[in-house]
């Protein structure tokens, strides 16, 4: 069921689709319903993490003894993407034993490599999508009244072919699609109109008072500022995988100074002279850690290790087995800043480096300073 929810980005008013964790969660409402009911509706209304309400028709549904199925099709909205339009299934199965297990059938990948949301051996189905179809399974118990247990398996038979148009097998995802997502809703990525969003931040900010910017590729970079770093997100601005264009525009506007929190992956780009960290555009993660090892002292054997690694995460495990983090690193935010600098002309400029596992990791020489302009009062100073 299409959602009719419009967001402006830059000068176009853009509909938001829904992720296919979205689709997992309402699919496995509805066939928990169906089957603890025997009534099945023919849509459920979930709520996103996001705080928006989705409306899903359910559809090709079946059932049998002791279980039920059925699916949703998922809408990317404005941004449709290669799992646009397919379906994602949900069977619901009685579990005399209690609880709720969540398992991945056909065509949802399967992670071989670690360092993954979800270990080696498990369904790609990541930890939010976990937490919604849980929810939702919870709550058709209650409704029900109802005191057994569910075991949900998702599957999405068209992910079987879709898999190679997307980045699962260059991460170690074997077989299938990730049912993913953190919001449940698929924002509109027009490059342009982002652009022209980020801009437009930037204004407002500038025209009330703020000369000191703190700049986050997305929600993860937000989140982290507010809850790891303490940091006031009055003067925040999102600036996707367009650093390069945020840096010019904040230099030219007339910003005192700029920090931006963000994923160590995207600042290893950066490091490396890429400003446009969209993967598409850019990657070099790998080569760009492989690198700053080397010119720390890593041996042959630990670079080569160091290339296979998939994931930034997985990457940094075996650049402390090796006892070459803290100095990659430190060379790390040294080619960062330089670039940083060398782009920002007379602004002032720092980086904070994290990770979802490894919390904070490092900075670049002059971040530490600029932490203090976004706490408390002085971040409009």
């Amino acid at each position: 069921m299409r959602l009719e929810h419009y967001i402006p980005v830059g000068k176009e008013r853009l509909r938001c689709g829904y992720t296919t964790g979205t689709c997992a969660a309402a699919a496995a409402r509805g066939a928990a319903e169906y089957l603890l009911t025997g009534r099945c509706p023919a849509a459920v209304e979930i709520r996103t993490p996001a705080g928006i309400c989705v409306t899903a028709e359910l559809e090709e549904v079946c059932r049998g003894g002791d279980w039920a199925s059925c699916a949703v099709r998922k809408d990317g909205g404005d941004d449709p993407d290669v799992t646009d339009g397919i379906l994602i299934y949900a069977k619901a199965v009685c579990r005399p034993a209690g609880g709720i297990v969540i398992a991945g059938g056909a065509g949802v990948g399967r992670v071989t490599r670690p360092g993954l949301d979800q270990p080696v051996g498990e369904a790609a189905i990541n930890s939010t999508p976990r937490r919604m179809i849980r929810a939702e399974c919870e709550a058709a118990l209650k409704a029900a009244s109802v005191s057994c247990g569910l075991t949900v398996t998702i599957s999405a038979p068209a992910g079987v072919g879709l898999a190679a148009k997307t980045f699962n097998p260059r991460l170690g995802i074997e077989g299938g699609i990730s049912i993913l997502g953190t919001s449940g809703i698929v924002r509109p990525m027009s490059e342009a109109a982002l652009v022209d969003s980020l801009y437009l931040e930037l204004d407002q900010l500038y025209a009330r008072g703020g000369r000191d910017v703190l700049v986050t590729p997305g929600n993860y970079g937000a989140d982290f500022a507010r809850t790891d770093l303490g940091l006031s997100l009055q003067n925040l601005c999102s600036c996707s995988n367009y650093l390069g264009n945020c840096i010019d525009y904040a230099a030219g506007k007339g910003f005192r100074s700029f920090l931006l929190v963000s994923h160590l992956g995207k600042l290893s780009k950066v490091a490396a002279g890429n400003f446009n960290t969209h993967s598409a555009v850019s990657d070099g993660r790998r080569e760009s850690l492989c690198t700053h090892a080397a010119l720390s002292g890593g041996a042959g054997a630990v670079i080569r290790d160091l290339y296979d690694c998939v994931t930034t995460e997985a990457a940094l495990d075996r650049l402390r087995a090796a006892g070459l983090l803290e100095d990659t690193l430190e060379s790390l935010m040294g080619a960062l800043d330089a670039h940083l600098t060398a782009r920002a002309g007379g602004m002032t400029i720092g980086a904070v480096a994290f990770t979802k596992q490894h919390g904070l990791l490092a900075m670049t020489p002059g971040a530490a300073a600029l932490l203090p302009l976004h706490r408390g009062e002085e971040e409009t100073r």
